[in-house]
Order: structure tokens, then C-alpha cells, then sequence
């Protein structure tokens, strides 16, 4: 019997090596890719819903309702799932999120912070400088941090984590703060700690300062 040449097994090694991997190849599913959102929809959906509260362009007018424009697409997709399961609590956002598929609040929430946000001001001359400490270095004393720290110095925020703030109502915010504190919103831990240990004095200046950033 001829010795099998050496050549001969070493191309039957190199295929038997390959038929694993060639069927775990074959097996694998192709990455899902999430759908882009479609910002036509969004402009039609939010005419005809969020236009009369929070503007054309997203810039609200009305203090009481928060500026949606330039705010980061992810928190807002999180606060309409949010409203619509119960979690966070407000009658009448509640009552149009209820309304909204998870493509809506997509296609909404891209589309309106894709606007240029209107910058605010600081109105509270006796207040503002006690705001801009506790927003950039926190109140020591009591734990509370600063601001800045998860929404950054100039109020942009992070993306995905934290929202932007720079420029929003200050009455908005005050009243957000004041819910976090007395329990009246409670989608964030982080927050409803912060905000406990903040008196109506601190919450009103650093609303106010909030206002002004840019």
C-alpha cells in the first residue's frame, strides 16, 4: 500500500477545519439594523398634536410648557413611553402619548429636535448668582451635586443619559424640580434624591439660572 503523500492530508486537514466555520457563517443572522425615523411623519404627526403647547419649532412660548427644540431625540422617546405606561404622571400628555405608536414618538421626537432651540434669560437678579452655585458647584454641605456635572456647564446635557436644560423655561423647570421633590414625578431616583434636599428659594435660582445658559 503507497504512503498517502503528505500535500493529500494536509488539503484534507484545511478542509475539515473549514466546514465548522463555514456552517457557523451560514448560521449567523445578519445584524438587525434599527429603522431610521421618518421625520416627514413626525412633522405631520406633531402638527396635528404637540403644535398648539410646545410651538411650531418646538421653542414653547408658554412658560409652563418645556421648549422641546434641540433637546436630545432619546430622552424625549423615553418621557412619551414614560407618560403613556403611567410612570410619569400629567393628565394631558398622558392623554396624547396614549395615542402614539414607539414609531411615532420616534419619527416626533427627531423631527422636533432636529430645530434650533430660542435662547432664555435669566430674569432674577437676586437669585441668579445663588443658582449658578449650586448648578456649577452643588450644595456641600447637604451632598447635593452640582448640575453641571450630568448636564454639563453650558446646560447641553448628554445625549442618551441626561437632557439638555440651557435655556428652558425657568417655570418649567422649577415646577419639575418641585414635583422630584415632593413626589409628584417620580421617572428619575437620580433626581428625586437631588431635588430633596433643595428648598423652594434654591429650586426658584436655579431654575432661573438654568434659563440663561447658552
Amino acid at each position: 500500500m503507497k504512503p498517502v503523500p503528505t500535500s493529500l492530508i494536509a488539503y484534507l486537514f484545511a478542509g475539515l477545519l473549514a466546514v465548522p466555520a463555514l456552517s457557523m457563517a451560514a448560521g449567523e443572522a445578519a445584524p438587525v439594523q434599527a429603522a431610521k425615523p421618518d421625520l416627514v411623519q413626525g412633522e405631520k404627526i406633531y402638527g396635528a398634536v404637540c403644535v398648539a403647547c410646545h410651538a411650531a419649532d418646538g421653542n414653547s412660548a408658554i412658560a409652563a410648557n418645556p421648549k422641546l427644540a434641540q433637546q436630545h431625540p432619546e430622552y424625549l422617546v423615553k418621557q412619551l413611553q414614560e407618560f403613556k405606561s403611567g410612570k410619569r404622571k400629567n393628565a394631558i400628555m398622558q392623554g396624547f402619548a396614549a395615542a402614539l405608536s414607539d414609531d411615532d414618538m420616534k419619527n416626533i421626537s427627531y423631527w422636533v429636535t432636529a430645530k434650533k432651540a430660542k435662547p432664555g434669560f435669566a430674569k432674577d437678579k437676586a437669585l441668579v448668582a445663588m443658582g449658578e452655585r449650586i448648578y456649577k458647584g452643588g450644595i456641600s454641605d447637604r451632598q447635593v451635586p452640582a448640575c453641571a456635572g450630568c448636564h454639563s456647564p453650558t446646560g447641553a446635557g448628554i445625549p442618551s443619559q441626561y437632557p439638555r436644560l440651557g435655556g428652558q423655561h425657568a417655570e418649567y423647570t422649577a415646577t419639575q424640580l418641585t414635583a422630584y421633590r415632593d413626589g409628584g414625578r417620580t421617572n428619575s431616583l437620580q433626581m428625586s434624591q437631588v431635588a430633596a434636599k433643595l428648598n423652594d428659594r434654591e429650586i426658584r435660582a436655579v431654575a432661573d439660572y438654568i434659563a440663561g445658559l447658552r
